[in-house]
């Protein structure tokens, strides 16, 4: 079993980064207009609503820079994962955000909505990637040409 784990490492790692990237594309408005089937915000305006009303105690210009941060974050995230870049922080990180956007989620809207994004899916799944022990198939691991343990 422990030959498949490299593999399973890297798939779970490209995974949850393609997730933070369509999250990033949906918010650029990259897979179509607001209220297209499937889109969430659709565009920045309609995602910097959404922070507000995920944030009402910010006023407008303060929602905005938190929208700009959090969506820096999630890229900056999400390319250290797909690139394999300090993949433990970069888990760690991707951990911490996903749990603060669906606290701000679950007290704002309820339970539904971050269960309906599998926000808690997505959080328990950068938490066991923190925890692999080994990840083969990072910069590290090839330009070292072998495997990369963390512990």
């Amino acid at each position: 079993m422990e030959k498949y784990l490299p593999y399973a490492v890297l798939l779970l790692r490209i995974s949850l980064a393609f997730t933070m990237l369509a999250a990033v594309a949906d918010k650029l408005g990259y897979w179509g207009e607001p209220g297209t089937a499937g889109v969430l915000w659709g565009d920045w305006d309609a995602y910097i609503d959404y922070v507000a009303k995920l944030l009402p105690y910010l006023s407008g210009g303060l929602a905005e820079k938190a929208g700009t941060v959090s969506t820096l974050i999630e890229l900056m995230l999400a390319l250290m994962l797909l690139f394999g870049l300090k993949v433990r922080w970069a888990a760690i990180g991707t951990a911490a955000y996903t749990f603060v956007t669906a606290a701000l989620m679950l007290l704002s809207q309820g339970p539904k909505i971050p269960l309906n994004y599998s926000l808690f899916v997505v959080l328990a799944a950068a938490l066991l990637l923190a925890c692999c022990p080994i990840y083969k198939f990072t910069l590290h691991g090839v330009k070292k040409r072998s495997t990369y343990h963390p512990y």
